[in-house]
């Protein structure tokens, strides 16, 4: 039985140790691995390093110009919003104006341009007055001359 167990055990370290080699030797070309990984990045390192830049700035322009347009596309409905928000406001205003009675833009240009128009009339008139009322003092200068007939009633 010792001799049983004696060719056990050695049969056990046989396969341990073959076991250990081929651990040792998984590790030795995981480690040779690793070193040519590394070598191969710093030779290719700059290569990379340049491509990934030019990759970063195409990445960067086309954030750029989406960003640009939303925004461009956000201001535009901004506007659009604040001008129907005006527009609303401006209803409001004239309305609560009129309902006060005070005159619109349109009414008051209507009588801005009414008043001109009569301004020019009465300056028409106004020419042609002096050529008239120099004929009038006379006339009333030639009824105040005349002597005024006094009738008077008998008395009875």
């Amino acid at each position: 039985m010792v001799k049983k167990l004696m060719v056990k055990k050695l049969k056990s370290v046989g396969k341990d140790s073959q076991l250990s080699a081929t651990i040792r030797e998984s590790a030795q070309q995981i480690w040779l691995a690793g070193l040519g990984a590394f070598a191969k990045a710093q030779q290719e390192g700059n290569k990379v390093y340049d491509a990934l830049i030019r990759e970063g700035e195409a990445i960067q322009q086309k954030t750029r110009k989406v960003t640009e347009d939303k925004v461009t596309e956000m201001a535009a409905k901004a506007t659009g919003t604040w001008d129907k928000l005006e527009q609303v406001f401006e209803n409001r205003v004239a309305r609560s104006l009129h309902s006060l009675g005070v005159p619109t833009r349109d009414e008051v240009a209507t009588l801005t341009r009414r008043i001109a128009e009569l301004k020019v009339e009465l300056d028409k008139l106004n020419t042609a007055k002096p050529k008239a009322a120099a004929a009038k003092p006379v006339r009333r200068a030639a009824a105040k001359a005349a002597p005024k007939k006094v009738v008077r009633k008998a008395a009875a």
